[in-house]
């Protein structure tokens, strides 16, 4: 659900820079201990604790069911009524229009705080997790480290990394979270950055719980949303004001155009 960053960026405290942003990548598992060996040495110079390296990267392992993922994102390649059936978009739009019914004062709070209207929220909630039914099996900390250490896109995973470790520090993530094959979390699936960027409290406990918390995963997205330009009132399919602003949740043009429709549907516009 997003666009490739450049390391070195600094965020929330954060310069990823330096020894941490030049480790030795690799293709297969040969290097990663000796990677994450390297890495954990570098971090306490880029803001992050010792002990909490320590603490996340107890349980770290080389992840092959992420890279299997990573290499293997056809679905983005299907036309968009193939899509929108391999997604289950009507079953995604009938449970959407009940979601949206029964969580009415939620959806309300959110589009006042945040000008974004339930639909589109919906429709990203069904598609990442069915609704929070399923978001993931795999060790997100093994996940980020894995594709920071491969080197097709180490450098954006490296923030990635660096923001995982922050979320662990702050005790939002915990070191044995489980999510989805990149390292997503929660029941939107937010990437580690994002969680730090767009992250929203929407239940007032003080903690940003993407997993256990339906309010905050929600208020992040729209969040997120707001954060990608969202227009309140402006319309969101394409060629209209807001529909940069779902752009920006998934790169590839198929996904972007089904969480309009299904929002659409959903909000019935």
């Amino acid at each position: 659900m997003n666009k490739i960053l450049l390391a070195g960026l600094v965020f929330t405290g954060l310069a990823v820079a330096g020894p941490a942003a030049a480790q030795q990548c690799g293709n297969d598992s040969s290097g990663f201990n000796s990677w994450v060996e390297d890495f954990k040495r570098a971090a306490p110079s880029n803001g992050v604790s010792a002990s909490v390296v320590q603490r996340a990267f107890a349980n770290v392992s080389y992840n092959r069911e992420t890279i299997r993922a990573d290499r293997g994102q056809r679905s983005f390649k299907l036309s968009f009524d193939e899509f929108l059936k391999k997604r289950g978009a009507t079953t995604i739009i009938a449970r959407g229009k009940k979601m949206k019914s029964a969580n009415a004062a939620l959806f309300d709070r959110l589009e006042r705080r945040y000008g974004v209207p339930a639909g589109p929220i919906i429709a990203i909630w069904g598609m990442e997790t069915g609704f929070g039914g399923f978001m993931g099996n795999q060790h997100t900390l093994s996940a980020v480290a894995t594709l920071a250490y491969d080197c097709r896109r180490s450098a954006y995973f490296t923030e990635q990394l660096y923001a995982a470790l922050q979320l662990v520090a702050r005790g939002d993530l915990s070191t044995s979270a489980r999510g989805a094959a990149h390292g997503e979390i929660g029941q939107t699936q937010f990437l580690p950055l994002n969680v730090i960027r767009y992250g929203a409290d929407g239940d007032g406990d003080g903690h940003v719980d993407m997993v256990g918390s339906r309010a905050d995963a929600l208020a992040s997205t729209a969040n997120f949303l707001k954060g990608h330009g969202w227009s309140t009132g402006a319309g969101y399919q394409p060629g209209e004001p807001n529909f940069g602003a779902i752009q920006g949740w998934n790169a590839a043009s198929v996904y972007q155009r089904a969480i309009a429709y299904m929002g659409a549907q959903i909000d019935g516009r």
